[in-house]
């Protein structure tokens, strides 16, 4: 199974959101921790992670090897 870690930024703007969107963004993580290569790759600066869209957030996170992946964090479209 994949060890999942997360960011402490992450963790920091996952515990204001509301249960709703909470609930959107677990699913998601599931989803990862069941295919790491679900996301879409990242080039140039943030060339080696991934990025998962979850309206209107997106999902950062890098995938260190098979059996870990590292949430580095969540924030809005516009903040792109």
């Amino acid at each position: 199974m994949v060890e999942i870690r997360f960011d402490k930024k992450f963790v920091e703007i996952f515990s204001k959101l509301d249960n709703f969107i909470r609930t959107k963004i677990q699913k998601q993580i599931k989803k990862i921790s069941d295919n790491p290569e679900v996301g879409k790759p990242m080039r140039n600066v943030r060339k080696g992670t991934r990025e998962l869209y979850i309206k209107p957030f997106r999902l950062s996170y890098l995938i260190i090897n098979k059996d870990l992946i590292y949430i580095l964090g969540l924030y809005h479209k516009k903040q792109q």
